[in-house]
């Protein structure tokens, strides 16, 4: 949809995301385990939502309505009810409402729309949030909790790690029909990590992964799924990470910033944004995210814009296979050219189409609702010029964003320009 009312990303705040690899983060290995533990839900989301306010100078009560990203807190944190417990975060949301969306891996994109529709409904000033903490079991528990986005019935037991399963049977099929080897798709990898160890919020900032590593199994990067027919096609540093964290932004119309004393230079302009949902279980082609392709076609019908325009773009790469596929459905690649279009260096920080500057799911982390809130702070920031070693050397006008839930069940995508 085109908004009817403009609606202005006023800014917000990352914590950083953290977990195994990242050095602020306290597992058994860490020489200050057992001396204290890492953020809670609410810490992380109480410490966006603060911070989203302190950044953007917007006081509490100026906030109308709040939309909070987030799919297992019930079975990671034991915690559901999430609107109400985001507003302990501040005295003066409290009585404000706030509720949960909740669409899997795109949660965080569903916020932020939900929050769209609230301003053209007539609200003015609103917040999207996202949080979600992962690391509170082990990872093949983990596994099983996130393999709830699946269809359970008939989707479950492709593999203890169901979703890393889904994945290679894409990465498999693909290889096959396009004569493209796993070699050809690391170079997302390699682009994942360079990109994170400039980003001081990112999971993987410290862990170095260049294009050979990426390439081939080891024993530091072994290949995990017991599944015999797609083990062959999954790395571990093919997967994107199980991080904790939490994002929080503030989106208002035009005349929400005249309340908020905010020139709207100081923002990002939303273009337009399309969700498309497509059945669990019922995935026709595993060689491309046909239900991403159909709400990219339709953003870029309803905005106008062409694929060439886009100056910069987060898109969700669960897996390496999944941002070859990515670009391909978003119309920067031909079908089967998605692993050339990283090779070439046109994906980079310098490239003509930069994606996932900060590293993506893959090295940047994957708290799951907070990842579609993530992805518009990424666009916003990169537009400002606010991402230091990472920033882009030319100042994008069009940003795009891709989040996806499931095996290309559920995405939102939105469109950005920069005032």
């Amino acid at each position: 949809m085109k908004p009817q009312r403009k609606v202005f990303v006023v800014g917000g705040h990352l914590t950083p995301f953290i977990g195994k690899g990242h050095p602020d983060f306290i597992w058994k290995k860490h020489p200050e385990f057992g001396q204290r533990e890492n953020p809670t839900l609410e810490e992380l989301m109480t410490s966006a939502i603060l911070g989203a306010l302190e950044s953007t100078g917007v006081e509490a009560a100026a906030i109308e309505r709040g939309y909070v990203g987030n799919f297992a807190g019930e079975l990671f944190s034991n915690q559901g009810h999430m609107g109400a417990l985001a507003v302990r975060a501040h005295k003066d949301l409290q009585g404000k409402p706030f509720m949960r969306l909740e669409g899997a891996c795109a949660s965080g994109g569903l916020a932020v729309v939900t929050a769209v529709d609230a301003i053209q409904a007539g609200c003015d000033v609103v917040m999207a949030l996202g949080a979600e903490v992962q690391t509170t079991v082990s990872a093949r528990d983990g596994a099983g909790f996130l393999a709830r986005a699946s269809h359970w019935e008939s989707e479950r037991e492709l593999d203890d790690f169901t979703f890393p399963a889904m994945f290679a049977r894409r990465a498999k099929y693909y290889e096959e029909k396009f004569g493209v080897g796993e070699e050809d798709i690391a170079y997302v990898v390699a682009k994942a990590y360079a990109n994170a160890n400039k980003n001081p919020n990112a999971h993987m900032r410290d862990v170095k992964v260049d294009l050979e590593a990426a390439s081939q199994a080891s024993d530091t990067n072994p290949r995990f799924l017991r599944n015999e027919d797609f083990k062959d096609y999954l790395k571990v540093t093919d997967c994107s990470q199980v991080s904790d964290g939490a994002a929080a932004m503030i989106l208002a119309s035009e005349e929400g910033l005249k309340k908020l004393g905010i020139d709207p230079s100081k923002c990002v302009e939303l273009l337009g944004y399309t969700v498309a949902t497509s059945p669990l279980g019922q995935v026709s082609d595993y060689t491309t995210l046909d239900n991403t392709k159909k709400a990219a076609n339709e953003l870029y019908t309803e905005t106008g814009l062409k694929p060439e325009q886009i100056g910069v773009c987060e898109v969700h790469d669960c897996f390496a296979v999944t941002e070859v596929l990515m670009t391909e459905a978003l119309g920067f690649a031909e079908p089967g050219k998605g692993g050339e279009l990283a090779k070439s260096g046109a994906t980079a920080i310098d490239g003509k189409i930069p994606v996932n500057t900060g590293g993506g799911l893959i090295a940047f982390g994957h708290p799951v609702g907070a990842t579609g809130i993530k992805q518009v702070l990424e666009i916003y920031r990169q537009m400002k010029g606010l991402c230091g070693d990472y920033q882009v050397p030319t100042k994008p006008e069009y940003g795009l964003t891709a989040n996806m839930g499931g095996d290309d069940r559920t995405t939102v995508c939105m469109a950005f320009k920069n005032v």
